[in-house]
């Protein structure tokens, strides 16, 4: 059949609030704007609540949000940096506080204008190389992350 996946996409109440939040706060650019459909760098395409509930032939208000079923996971090329660029932004809720999970990957999830979920992620290069600067061997890597021997080497290069 050949299907090719295009990309995910949120309804969103308030296109320029949601602009905004991807925008100033995650640093996506528009890549299209089609009014009622905006596609942002990366592939996430935003679609007004609207026109998201007639193609679904549903009423505006049988679309909920909110739901903390699913969320859109980026990594971050510089966490530490991605962190204090959020420090400016106040009124961005959190899901949670960074955590560091058991493979040693820092995250934090927040919410967008519309409670959509967004995992920020320190890449795991990084993590790794951060294992391995810490003075762990490729070996000790690959044990502190879960991952094989193959796999850490990958990303130590």
């Amino acid at each position: 059949m050949g299907l090719k996946a295009g990309g995910p996409l949120f309804a969103v109440r308030d296109m320029k609030a949601s602009l905004r939040f991807y925008q100033d706060v995650l640093g996506l650019e528009v890549v299209n704007d089609f009014g009622a459909n905006v596609v942002l760098t990366g592939g996430l395409s935003l679609q007004t609540l609207e026109t998201w509930a007639s193609f679904l032939d549903k009423a505006p208000n049988d679309i909920c949000f909110g739901g903390n079923d699913a969320e859109m996971y980026y990594v971050a090329d510089d966490f530490d940096a991605f962190l204090t660029d959020l420090k400016a932004h106040p009124e961005v809720e959190l899901v949670h506080p960074v955590v560091e999970h058991r493979w040693g990957q820092r995250a934090v999830r927040l919410y967008d204008p519309d409670r959509h979920i967004i995992e920020v992620g320190e890449s795991l290069e990084k993590v790794a190389k951060r294992f391995r600067d810490g003075g762990l061997h490729e070996e000790g890597v690959a044990r502190r992350m879960d991952i094989s021997l193959e796999y850490a080497r990958k990303l130590l290069k």
